[in-house]
């Protein structure tokens, strides 16, 4: 990964936190943000008989979670460029007192503000410790920072299933949020520890009504695919409502953004094709693998009929994947070039779910193991995109774009369980119609939303290897035979309107950095 110009001898010769520390932070925040994401799942039927909630409002403790997240996270951004560890230090701890009203909760109410106290203080905690990747870290040391942080979340992604069904069945599921504290309080301590000497401080403008806006139109988009997913007795005046005041209230942020002097995602990091085409590809990861994860621990206890505890420990396989292969991302990417990397790791996951929807007709566990083995395998490969991504933003905009990319995962995430949900809901009121058991047909439903998941990466793979691919030049224009592209490419997304004195027009010279 190559940092922009000017501010590489900048960091590495600045003192600040050790590196060991950062990547800490990152690995315990990493973690226990995504595994507030899946542990719900199977731990939902026993939270839903100990509180006397219906299906409904128990889908909205996994949403209340993942669309304050996503909606805030923009806002967030700014307040962290402005505020900088301080900030931080706050969403921590609000997360953790988020923690404690779940697992206290006696009731739908208290768990479902506890559950939005932790998805807002999670816009705050994950772009902060993203933000540490760009302002903390020299540049020889950012992919792997950047495959630390992608382990933990396969991690706690594979694992929290698992997690959720053992303490759900051996404890009580309210342990599950107070399990949030061993990670946070000592993240919270090590931040702490140590004060940056480089955080530099931004006075952009915070518009909280352009994260209101978002947030909301993000929420009725979610509930209009949630509703027509639950949609069986015929059409709705519901759905389609809400999915027309969700698109009208996204156009207004967007139409907001363009004429704002301070938008909440600043222009320049949007020029060029890496940044955008980053969150691109982020969004079309999770947007298939989400889904697949949410439901792969249902179909189990359904259609394989094991236990909430044994259902997701298949799953445990994708994360040891990511483990073993973790280690070979970065020197892959030196070798052979991020875009190549990205590619080849998103082409290995829609491999491997290609194969899951393939035995996913045999009622046994061990055929599953290989494909979701290259699922994780491929996914560590994919960790990239978010290091080459902050290397293209300013450092002054650090806590903006990683606000962005996280926005970008989060909102995946939410899409995700929905969209595949709505699949696997179609297929398997089609084939109980036709008279199939519904063990049989929601494993049906769940084979139509794997091979979606599947060409969602084939689309991003094929994406990926022109999206990331650095920018080619041509020689005689710039003195040079064999130039680094992706220096080039660092010097090509000029800060500044007035184009430099350099013959190609797409160019700009490195003293605008």
């Amino acid at each position: 990964m190559t940092a922009l110009p000017s501010d590489t001898a900048h960091i590495e010769t600045s003192p600040g936190r050790s590196p060991l520390l950062v990547l800490t932070v990152v690995a315990f925040v990493g973690f226990v943000t995504a595994l507030d994401n899946t542990i719900v799942a199977a731990a939902a039927p026993s939270v839903a008989r100990d509180l006397g909630i219906g299906l409904a409002t128990l889908q909205w403790v996994s949403i209340a979670y993942m669309l304050p997240y996503a909606g805030l996270v923009l806002l967030a951004g700014t307040v962290l460029d402005r505020l900088g560890d301080r900030a931080l230090l706050a969403g921590l701890g609000v997360f953790a007192a988020g923690a404690v009203v779940c697992g206290a909760a006696g009731s739908a109410v208290p768990l479902l503000l506890g559950r939005t106290c932790q998805g807002v203080a999670a816009a705050f905690i994950v772009p902060g410790t993203l933000r540490l990747l760009r302002t903390e870290l020299p540049e020889r040391l950012r992919a792997t920072a950047a495959a630390t942080w992608t382990a933990a979340l396969a991690a706690a992604l594979a694992l929290g299933p698992w997690l959720g069904g053992v303490v759900s069945q051996y404890l009580h599921w309210s342990w599950i949020f107070y399990g949030n504290l061993p990670f946070v309080l000592p993240a919270v301590v090590l931040v702490s520890l140590g004060t940056s000497q480089r955080d530099r401080r931004s006075a952009a403008k915070v518009r909280l009504s352009a994260a209101l806006a978002v947030t909301s139109g993000l929420v009725l988009l979610t509930s209009a695919l949630v509703t027509a997913s639950e949609a069986g007795a015929g059409p709705s005046w519901s759905v389609p409502l809400l999915g027309v005041l969700g698109a009208l209230l996204l156009a207004g942020f967007v139409l907001g953004e363009r004429c704002a002097s301070a938008p909440l995602v600043p222009p320049r990091l949007l020029r060029g094709r890496v940044f955008p085409g980053a969150n691109v590809l982020l969004l079309l990861w999770g947007l298939g693998i989400s889904g697949v994860v949410f439901f792969t621990p249902l179909v189990h206890q359904s259609y394989l009929g094991l236990d909430p505890g044994t259902a997701g420990l298949p799953l445990v396989v994708v994360a040891f994947g990511v483990t073993a292969a973790t280690p070979l991302v970065g020197p892959a990417a030196r070798a052979f070039g991020t875009h190549r990397v990205v590619a080849c790791g998103l082409g290995v996951v829609a491999l491997g779910l290609f194969g899951l929807a393939a035995v996913n007709t045999l009622a046994a566990i061990l055929p599953r193991v290989p494909a979701l083995l290259l699922i994780g395998a491929g996914s560590a490969f994919t960790a990239p995109i978010t290091s080459h991504a902050l290397d293209h933003s300013d450092q002054d905009d650090a806590g903006t774009a990683s606000g962005v990319l996280t926005a970008s995962r989060e909102l995946s995430s939410a899409f995700g369980v929905a969209v595949v949900g709505l699949v696997v809901s179609t297929v398997l009121r089609h084939r109980i119609a036709t008279g199939s058991a519904e063990p049989a047909a929601l494993a049906a439903g769940y084979t139509h939303g794997v091979l979606l998941a599947a060409l969602l990466q084939v689309i991003a793979a094929v994406l990926a290897w022109s999206l990331l691919r650095p920018v080619s030049t041509d020689p005689r224009s710039r003195g040079a035979t064999d130039e680094s592209s992706e220096e080039f490419e660092a010097m090509s997304s000029c800060r500044y309107e007035e184009p430099c004195a350099v013959p190609d027009a797409h160019s700009r010279c490195r003293s605008c950095w």
